[in-house]
This record gives C-alpha cells, structure tokens and sequence, in this order.
C-alpha cells in the first residue's frame, strides 16, 4: 500500500510542470527564489493584496485516484499530513434536515491545522533543493504547522506572529523547536516584516500566498472530497464552505477542483462558498464592489482574520470564474456555530473552522435539502479555547 506521499507526490517525475501567472500568461521555472509574476507584481506595495500571485500548473495525465503535485515523493518528510476523514454527522444531518450534509474534519492534521497541507509541500521542495531554513509569517496556525513539519523534516523554522496570537500556537511554535519571532502589531506587519527577512536573507518564504506551493498544497483536500465522496457511492459535491481570510485555502480548494475538472474526474464546479467574519471581510466586499479596501480586522475567528486579504485578487477571480458566492458571519454566530459542532457532532473546532459552519446555517435554505454539502473545518478547537469559553460563560 502506497504512503500519503507516495499517493501525493508520484506523479512529479511523470509529468511536466511550471508556474504560471493567470492575469498575463507567463510561465516560469519553479525554482528557489521565484515567487510572483515579475511585471504583475510591479504594482505591489505594503499593505495591500497580491498582484502577479502564481500557481503551478502541469502537463501530463495524472494517475487516476492519485493527487498530483510538483516533487517527488521521496522529498517529503515522514508525518502523516492529509487523507482526513470525511464525516458523516448523524445527528446534525437529522437535526437541520439535511441528509448530505459531510464534514471535512483537518483538525486530525498533526499540528490540528489545515496548513499542514501546505507546509509539507513547502518542506518537501525544500529537501529537494537542499534548502536549510523557511520563514513565515502567521496569526499562528501556518505557524505551528511549519514548525511541527519542519521538526519532522529537519529544517530550521522562523516565525513572525502577532503578540496577540492565541497562547496555545505560540506555545506549539516552541514545543517544535521554531525561532519565534512576536511583533508589535497585526497580521499584516508581521507579513511585510518577514517578507523584508526572506528578501535580505535569501531564506525560503512560506509566506501564503506569496509562495505558490502553500495553493498548491492545499488542493489536496479537493481531491480527498471527491474521492471519499466518490468510494461512498455519493458522486461529487455540490456546496462547499470555506473559511476564508487572506484567501489561500479558497484558491487551494479551488485548484483541486479545477485540475479534477481538466482531468475528468468530475464533470462540473462545486459551488464554493468563501465564508467570511464579518469584521474581517475584504473579499465578500470586493465580490460585491469589485474593490479591495483595507480596513482594521476585528473578530474572535484570528485565523481568517486579516486587514488586507493577500491573495484577494487571484481567490476573487476564481470566485468568478466559477460562479462562486461569500457569506459573511458574525461573532456570535461563530461561536453559536461551534458549540452545535462540538454538542451535535462531537467535533471542537476554533473558530474559524465554526465560522464555515455558521456560514452554511446562514444560507441553508437557499441549498436544497438533496443536495450534498461539505464543510471544511481547518483547525481544532483546543487551539483556542477562548472563544469556546466565552460562549459557555467560564474563564480560559
């Protein structure tokens, strides 16, 4: 039986692969060094979304039941990432009426983080290319999961993270051994600050969305939806809720889809729906404005919270590419949101993970009751604890 990433990563010897930039066309080498489109990235300043982010693309048939990406197998460190269990929740399917109702369960990811999936495939290109050291910045689960999967590879990890990142992450960074480094400020300062580290340094970036490889490791989820779907006789999805912040696990989501397209795994897009707080909501404005505007996040979700989402531009054109929507949710929702997954489902989730399930009990009767919908929970709840005790009205 093959490994996790022997079923991950076989295709990479087989097929032929490149960056590619969608707003203009160019391709590039994927190489140490190369992260956005050169001409398209010009327009870039602090603060702002991302212009001229990159995605891989391949040509080749993948093998069937496989999930392509772009380094060989024998790169990847020896930690169980992915291949999550798709649940089936008896009582809350019973309890809102609807019968195809699944819940995409990441919190069982070794660092209990959905960005396990794109730290693996940044460590993975790292061991290929001999690379000793990767920097982020985070607001601490890109965090904790590149320090778990750094331990793991033997690879030194350094962190820019908010001083206001939930204690639990900040304590996982260290558990793994990762240089952290706590900024006076938000999200968005710890970016430009890291990103001014990885340009004077030369030190790999993971930063998401910046580097390409966090899209691309991300879309493995897609392809476990539809193939755990697919061995339950149940076809493919038809609504999938997505926690979105700067909107690298949306465009992740989005890729999987797309390559199960081109490859003819699936004969047509799942809606997705980007599932927003709404004190942290820069693309379901711009989705409805056409305008990206940076204000001050404020939300209990930290994980999808971000002043200027980074990667806007590249998820916003794949929410219209494929007829994708936004919904926005509130605090109280979100908290309403994880206390039903915990009491129905038996499945504590922070609270962007609830801000996805919240998103879909907003919109429920616009989806009908037949129709099958995954929710994709990202990241445990004991990551965060505060939240979940403000709601039970007891003190963390």
């Amino acid at each position: 039986m093959k490994s996790a990433a022997e079923r991950t990563g076989a295709s990479a010897k087989t097929l032929r692969w490149r960056y590619h930039c969608p707003a203009c066309g160019a391709d590039y080498a994927i190489e140490p060094g190369r992260y956005l489109c050169g001409p398209c990235s010009s327009r870039n300043g602090p603060g702002k979304p991302l212009e001229g982010v990159l995605e891989c693309a391949f040509e080749g048939q993948p093998e069937r039941g496989g999930i392509p990406l772009p380094v060989e197998h024998r790169y990847f460190p020896h930690i169980p990432v992915g291949h999550t269990p798709l649940w089936e929740p008896a009582r809350l399917r019973n309890e809102l009426g609807f019968p195809g109702l699944f819940l995409k369960d990441d919190t069982r990811e070794p660092s209990g983080s959905f960005k396990d999936r794109a730290s693996v495939l940044v460590a993975a290109f790292a061991r290929e290319h001999g690379i000793g050291e990767i920097a982020l910045a985070s607001t601490g689960n890109a965090a904790s999961s590149m320090a778990c999967i750094g331990a793991a590879a033997g690879i030194k990890v350094k962190v820019f993270l908010p001083k206001s990142a939930p204690v639990a992450k900040r304590i996982q960074v260290l558990q793994y051994g990762a240089d952290l480094v706590e900024i006076d400020g938000n999200y968005d300062l710890a970016f430009d600050t890291c990103v001014e580290y990885t340009t004077r340094t030369g030190v790999l970036s993971r930063n998401t969305a910046l580097n390409p490889l966090t899209i691309e490791g991300k879309k493995t989820a897609s392809y476990e939806i539809v193939h755990a779907l697919d061995r339950l006789g149940q076809g493919r999805p038809d609504h999938v809720f997505v926690p979105t912040g700067d909107g690298v696990i949306l465009a992740g989501i989005y890729r999987g889809f797309e390559d199960l397209l081109a490859t003819g795994e699936i004969a047509a897009m799942p809606t997705l729906w980007a599932v927003q707080a709404e004190g942290s909501s820069g693309i379901a404005r711009a989705l409805a404005t056409g305008v990206f505007e940076s204000r001050p996040s404020a939300t209990i979700a930290d994980s999808i919270s971000v002043d200027a989402p980074r990667n806007g531009p590249f998820a916003l054109a794949k929410l219209r590419k494929h007829g994708g929507r936004a919904v926005t949710v509130g605090d109280a929702q979100i908290l309403e949101a994880q206390l039903l997954a915990s009491s129905r489902a038996g499945l504590f989730v922070e609270p962007s993970s609830a801000a996805a399930l919240a998103g879909f009990l907003k919109v429920r009767a616009e989806i009908g009751r037949d129709e099958k919908v995954v929710v994709l929970l990202t990241g445990s709840g004991l990551k965060d604890v505060r939240g979940a005790a403000r709601a039970l009205g007891v003190e963390a």
